[in-house]
């Protein structure tokens, strides 16, 4: 069995390392939720103004959600409540996201 090796932020000044979930991304988990509340709220505003929303944006939201749901099921035992709530509200944001999608006029730019 080999030993898992500690991958750590890229962000500079950041000493966190990365959780499994985000080793490929090397973000520690403070950092992804930085990222993906932004890209949450830039996918909302675009939706809301009636600009496309491309193929790369759907595909981040997607991966947003799957990273926080496996830093939750990694976390579970031992739970930052701080990050822990952060990551059930990006959550809950990218539901409302879903279902705005669903329930408005919402138009995809389609690839060239």
């Amino acid at each position: 069995m080999t030993a898992a090796t500690s991958v750590h932020c890229n962000r500079a000044g950041c000493a966190n390392s990365a959780p499994p979930a985000l080793s490929s991304a090397q973000l520690c988990l403070d950092h992804f939720l930085d990222e993906a509340f932004v890209r949450s709220d830039q996918a909302l505003t675009r939706c809301r103004e009636g600009i496309p929303l491309s193929k790369e944006s759907l595909e981040w939201l997607l991966s947003d959600a799957l990273a926080t749901v496996k830093n939750l099921e990694e976390s579970a035992e031992e739970p930052c409540p701080e990050q822990r709530d952060r990551m059930l509200e990006l959550l809950l944001i990218l539901a409302n996201l879903h279902e705005y999608v669903a329930h408005h006029d919402v138009h995809f730019e389609r690839p060239a």
